[in-house]
């Protein structure tokens, strides 16, 4: 990638010390008629102001004392109906902090904090020396790994929630080359099974940072030496509902060995040669991978907005990949034996057998064949998910299975960011009562539980830390915009291209176009 793309500074350091005195924006748009929900509202902004850094928004005080990238992208979409600018500038201080290969860092550290407060502090990435060769930023630290690619998405939403300050400030086409340079190093750099999907390397980089889906894997690990690292999140949750000692030291080596490849990633049968040290954890995620697609077809949007002929021209590349790629995502992932999508491990070729949430996640999809999003439909109602019968929320594993934890990080208990995919899922794709029912229980959830971190599947009880950043922030979202597509608001076709400029010539990728253009009509163009 070109430096010059992610060098230039995003915002006026001024203007953000400016606008982070005064915390009293106005709504992008009213709150839904629901009188009962105003203190619950008045709550979760009172989260967001609190965890503001004056440029960025932790997760939580205590446990989560820096900015985590995919974190941010779910509350600029909360932030943006309290203050556009703000949620402009979360995305821009973490996009900031971009590699020059591309990669967009799972955590950028505030200086100001004690390296003891966290762990993996900034002295074991050591991103300015060991990620040089990357293009890690000079003069900031950061992790060497990524985190779900939902910034384009973002981006969009917090466009679309004040045009005219997006437009005035240039926001899009600021973003535009650094999330296009992000999705490049993931397309080319990650795609580790040489299909076309994107490949994580560690548990953090998928985000769910525990779940049994990687178990399998992680089994090849020998875990770093327990007096090596001291773990500072013991400090601020029980253990028992924390990842054990011996994952989190598989998590250390993962992370070590990376480090000591000078972060370097390597793809084609190397990447996953047995004995290979590179390719002692590669995953092809389906949660991930639908991230990436729903923010590609975001890409799309954004430049149709930018226009004129060039960025039309990338509109339609960006749409034309989003299509390949979920086709790709269904021929490598689906499993209609089981009606969910599962991950791939790509030292042994196989698909792991474990359900996880992440297998729900490509409901967001909007080219997503029919039958396969029926069938997704009826999986997050069974047995295994509970959804609408004995669970209150979306679990994070499988309700059947041996290693369902309803307490423990990421093996049972329900998130509400994943919560809100499914929602926004189930609601494009026909399912509506149940989203509604979801996001009530969601809203529920996070009133009786002072927005923790995580909760009880069945009981709403909350888990984790308090006041946690993205539950505030996707709570304020639900009472907003809780009733929209992704993209929402749309009026007349995705970026004013004629329809004909989109025809496939088989009658399967018409009726996949057909249902794109019908979700992006939902989602939102100006």
């Amino acid at each position: 990638m070109d430096r010059s793309t992610t060098t230039q500074p995003l915002a006026h350091r001024a203007a953000r010390r400016a606008t982070a005195t005064s915390p009293s924006p106005s709504p992008s748009r009213e709150p839904l008629s629901e009188p009962s929900r105003e203190p619950l509202r008045e709550r979760a902004a009172e989260v967001l102001w609190a965890n503001w850094t004056g440029t960025s928004t932790v997760p939580s005080r205590a446990l989560y004392p820096h900015q985590w990238s995919w974190d941010s992208a779910f509350i600029a979409i909360g932030l943006r109906h309290l203050s556009p600018l703000r949620a402009q500038l979360e995305l821009e201080t973490l996009l900031a902090a971009q590699w020059g290969d591309g990669r967009v860092p799972h955590i950028v550290f505030n200086d100001a904090v004690p390296l003891g407060a966290y762990f993996p502090s900034p002295d074991f990435w050591r991103s300015t020396t060991a990620g040089r060769a990357a293009g890690a930023p000079a003069d900031v630290q950061t992790s060497g790994i990524v985190q779900p690619p939902v910034h384009a998405l973002a981006a969009w939403l917090v466009h679309r929630a004040d045009p005219g300050l997006s437009r005035a400030r240039a926001f899009l086409a600021r973003l535009r080359p650094r999330l296009a340079a992000w999705h490049r190093y993931l397309l080319e750099s990650r795609d580790a099974g040489g299909a076309g999907l994107a490949a994580v390397l560690h548990p953090w980089e998928q985000g769910m940072d525990n779940s049994p889906c990687w178990d399998g894997p992680l089994s090849r690990v020998d875990p770093a030496e327990p007096g090596a690292y001291r773990r500072a999140d013991l400090a601020h949750g029980a253990p028992e509902d924390r990842p054990t000692d011996a994952d989190y030291g598989r998590y250390v080596r993962l992370a070590a060995d990376y480090r000591d490849r000078g972060y370097a990633d390597v793809t084609g049968p190397e990447a996953t040669a047995p004995g290979a040290a590179a390719g002692a954890f590669r995953v092809e995620d389906p949660a991930f991978n639908a991230l990436l697609i729903a923010s590609e077809h975001a890409l799309a949007l954004i430049d149709a907005e930018l226009g004129g002929r060039a960025a039309a021209a990338r509109s339609y590349e960006h749409r034309a990949r989003a299509r390949t790629l979920t086709r790709t995502l269904v021929a490598r992932l689906w499993d209609p034996g089981r009606e969910l999508f599962l991950c791939r491990d790509l030292r042994s070729g196989e698909l792991i057998g474990e359900r996880g949430v992440t297998g729900l996640i490509p409901l967001v999809l909007p080219a997503l064949p029919s039958g396969v999003a029926a069938a997704l439909m009826r999986t997050a109602r069974g047995p295994h998910f509970g959804l609408g019968g004995t669970a209150r929320l979306v679990p994070s594993h499988d309700l059947t299975a041996a290693a369902f934890d309803p307490r423990r990080y990421w093996r049972g208990p329900a998130w509400f960011n994943t919560n809100w995919l499914v929602a926004k899922g189930l609601r494009l794709h026909g399912e509506r009562a149940l989203a509604d029912g979801l996001r009530a229980a969601m809203l529920d959830a996070a009133d009786t539980s002072g927005f923790a971190e995580y909760v009880h599947p069945y009981t709403g009880e909350g888990c984790g830390a308090r006041g946690f950043g993205w539950t505030a922030a996707l709570t304020l979202d639900l009472l907003y915009a809780g009733r929209d597509g992704l993209f929402e608001g749309a009026e007349g076709k995705p970026g004013g291209a004629p329809e004909e400029e989109f025809a496939e010539e088989s009658a399967e990728q018409s009726a996949e176009q057909s249902a794109e253009e019908s979700a992006e009509e939902e989602w939102g163009h100006e």
